[in-house]
């Protein structure tokens, strides 16, 4: 069998989302593509913290390669361009593995987003795919790797098409390695600027200065010399750090191209030290709401990095980018170790307070700023309102609510503006926010001027399920239970409309009856209306039942709790008063259609489909039929 690389080349079919994703970058109109060099640097600083992190328990993985380090090297004359590290390295498998799948969810969703965005070098460190935006410079790429204790190197290739090339390195190749990755890069005609030392050193100084590993160029004479700063930025003195070196911060730890919304920078001590460096977005990543996703708040003990995945925050802050970095942890704290040490918990609740003071205070002096977090970020931040009770009242007074009156209003504005003798805060929610605005529940409470929380996201129904109030004043929901404006006092209009006249309770009495018994058990009950002023139904929940949209949200689940709803009646619509009528008459056809319609039509006011869209067809077309003297 031949010894060489090329004779003993293994070829491997690229995962269906990898090819896909490939020739969105080969064939990319993306404006920045300098991108590539940030994400391999970056990837190259995950290999170099990933093995010191086992040369904890492993202090002979170090034993070879020298020192954690980064090197950039140019040659003009071969087109190319290598980014070599000498981190954990890779392994046949973790080659196969890491560069030819994308083992994650919502890769599709991604892919999809990719297609759409104007940029979509924004998403490309995002989502963690930073090494395939190498073939937006590259037509083709070569990687050596050899992990870190192996005695065998391995060399995958590949030109970006279905598939690539894996070999065991020839022994010339493997001496380049003794440890970690070199990636070659073999440019595309209208990349090779980026061969130029100068253009290579801005890209690092502005992406990625604060990267903890020297990251050094290597000159024509093969010289090298470190172009990156290498040190913590959060262990920094703030007074010692500018606006612009947050910035970059932020670029480096997010991958992303915006600026920080909110920057926290600040150093705990006392019983416990440790270092906090976070930032709050101004854009919402797109896989925010993957079940899958986790925090992306990265745990360093002493400058050496542990994992992002320790929950250092709670899930409804999970938006929040950035480092803790404790100088009390043990260095060999295992992840699962972490779930249950009461020093982490110590860590968590605190810089979780802090991070909601910092969003109290923001929301209290630059209003527009706070305001562009919350609209990013509103509905994760909601999810606290019945995730952690002790932040709860603090979390409500962040809330900004789209309302009656206006948007983005506060429920300390909506308390200052309560009606004379209104003692509730009233809520309705929905499936969108059009609904909401046009549902016939807000009818009498605008009538009385009272202000009225439009909630149409889907945490909405869950959040307000719980027993909330502010400031002594109790959440009340306008589609559950009954409601009563009696004391509220009705606002001026300039035409008022003329009162119809009452009916008595007797008569209402066997209107109500007469409906009921005609639906039958498609309610659990009928009753006369004090929400509605111009409709002629609704539906509501019972006062100790699920708000509707949340029985619909659970239904959709299959955890519905099949509780029936309840009919309201407005007694002085003209339909209702012709129903008396045909119930006076004894008509008992129109009697059992035109109850059956209403229902079917409160059902399509509250965003449902009717339960049997043929027979309320067929029922309205025979009472049409009827009233224009139609026979049938």
């Amino acid at each position: 069998m031949s010894t060489s690389a090329e004779a003993q080349a293994e070829t491997h079919a690229f995962q269906a989302e990898v090819s896909e994703l490939l020739q969105l970058m080969v064939h990319s109109v993306y404006s920045e593509t300098e991108i590539f060099l940030r994400e391999l640097i970056s990837n190259a600083s995950d290999a170099c913290d990933r093995l010191r992190y086992e040369a904890i328990a492993k202090p002979e993985l170090l034993a070879e390669g020298g020192a954690l380090t980064i090197r950039i090297k140019p040659d003009p004359d071969a087109g190319t361009l290598a980014i070599s590290d000498t981190g954990i390295g890779m392994d046949r498998q973790e080659l196969i593995d890491n560069l030819g799948t994308v083992a994650r969810s919502g890769t599709r969703a991604f892919i999809n987003h990719l297609t759409e965005a104007k940029d979509g070098t924004s998403l490309i460190g995002q989502f963690g795919v930073g090494f395939y935006s190498a073939f937006m410079v590259a037509d083709k790429i070569e990687v050596l790797s050899r992990r870190a204790g192996a005695s065998e190197a391995w060399v995958w290739r590949s030109s970006g098409g279905g598939g690539f090339e894996i070999a065991q390195a020839d022994p010339d190749q493997a001496a380049r390695v003794l440890r970690g990755t070199e990636i070659v890069l073999h440019l595309k005609a209208d990349a090779k600027h980026y061969l130029e030392p100068h253009e290579i050193e801005r890209i690092v100084k502005t992406y990625s200065d604060h990267i903890l590993f020297p990251i050094e160029l290597v000159d024509a004479k093969g010289e090298t010399r470190q172009i990156n700063a290498a040190s913590a930025i959060w262990q920094r003195p703030k007074s010692e750090v500018s606006a612009e070196d947050y910035k970059q911060a932020y670029r480096t730890l997010t991958g992303g191209f915006d600026e920080p919304a909110l920057t926290l920078h600040y150093k705990a001590e006392g019983r416990q030290s440790y270092a906090v460096l976070l930032f709050a977005p101004l854009t919402r990543p797109f896989d925010l709401f993957d079940p899958a996703r986790k925090g992306r708040v990265k745990l360093y003990v002493r400058r050496v990095y542990i994992t992002d995945d320790a929950d250092l925050l709670p899930s409804y802050l999970r938006f929040m980018r950035g480092v803790v970095d404790s100088e009390d942890l043990p260095l060999n704290i295992s992840r699962e170790m972490l779930q249950n040490n009461p020093q982490v918990a110590q860590i968590r609740k605190a810089v979780t307070g802090r991070v909601i003071s910092e969003l109290e205070t923001l929301a209290e002096k630059d209003q527009e700023t706070f305001q562009k977090i919350w609209d990013a970020f509103g509905p994760v931040l909601k999810e606290g309102l019945y995730e952690d009770f002790e932040r709860r009242d603090q979390l409500l007074g962040l809330a900004r609510f789209t309302t009656t009156t206006g948007a983005s209003r506060s429920l300390k504005q909506y308390v200052a503006d309560l009606r004379p003798n209104q003692t509730d805060i009233y809520y309705l929610t929905g499936e969108s926010a059009e609904r909401v605005k046009s549902n016939p529940k807000l009818e009498a409470a605008r009538a009385h001027g009272i202000e009225v929380l439009l909630l149409a996201d889907p945490v909405d129904a869950f959040w307000t399920s719980t027993s909330l109030g502010f400031e002594g004043k109790p959440l009340k929901s306008l589609g559950r239970g009954e409601v009563d404006f009696g004391l509220i006092p009705l606002i001026e209009t300039t035409a008022p409309k003329p009162a119809e006249p009452e009916t008595g309770e007797a008569a209402d009495a066997t209107v109500i009856a007469a409906v009921k018994s005609a639906i039958g058990e498609r309610v659990s009950d009928v009753r006369a209306s004090q929400r509605l002023t111009d409709s002629a139904v609704c539906l509501v929940a019972g006062g100790q039942g699920l708000d509707r949209e949340l029985e619909r949200l659970l239904a959709r689940q299959g955890r519905g709790t099949g509780s029936k709803p309840i009919l309201e009646l407005n007694m002085r619509h003209p339909l209702i008063r012709a129903l008396a009528k045909a119930q006076t008459e004894a008509r008992t056809e129109d009697v059992a259609d035109l109850s059956a319609v209403l229902f079917d039509q409160a059902q399509i006011l509250d965003g449902e489909v009717p339960d049997d869209p043929t027979a309320f067809s067929t029922r309205l077309n025979r009472l049409v039929a009827r009233g224009f003297g139609i026979s049938s």
